[in-house]
């Protein structure tokens, strides 16, 4: 067996290129707690079910994962941005709330700021594997993964 020792982030991969079989008669492969991009490096490694806390716990925080990259809510630069969480998003509550407002409601303090932020990270996070479902299928993950990866680390 030659083993392989990806470093990812604070996470490290260990895997076999050689041994797709043996992984898969060891059924699911679960890997906990990741962010959006190290979700991608995974799933290409063979790791199928994730137990994530990051979008909510992010969340909370002020921090959203979007398409483009991820923002800092709490960022003075977001105060008197009325334009849509994310253009196109993958829930309701993109559309519905500015930038500005969920600033607002999180430096506030306002339950509301979290669970709208919530719920865009939680959204956005199953958009992903969606998409990443999509883009194995079609035979296109490999270059749309590096891709997205660079995107999904950009801090605006």
């Amino acid at each position: 067996f030659d083993e392989i020792v990806q470093p990812f982030g604070n996470v490290e991969y260990n895997y076999d290129d050689n041994n797709q079989t043996e992984r898969e008669k060891k059924g699911p492969q679960e890997l906990p707690n990741n962010v959006a991009a190290n979700l991608l490096q995974s799933i290409s490694l063979g790791i199928d079910m994730f137990d994530c806390v990051m979008p909510t716990r992010n969340g909370r925080n002020g921090m959203l994962f979007t398409k483009d990259g991820i923002l800092n809510m709490r960022n003075e630069k977001w105060k008197n941005d009325h334009s849509p969480i994310e253009e196109d998003g993958a829930s309701y509550v993109d559309e519905a709330y500015s930038k500005a407002y969920l600033r607002h409601l999180l430096v506030s303090n306002e339950m509301l700021g979290s669970q709208i932020a919530s719920q865009h990270n939680l959204a956005f996070y199953l958009w992903l594997m969606k998409k990443a479902g999509q883009m194995i299928d079609e035979g296109l993950f490999s270059s749309w993964k590096s891709k997205m990866m660079l995107t999904l680390e950009m801090r605006l």
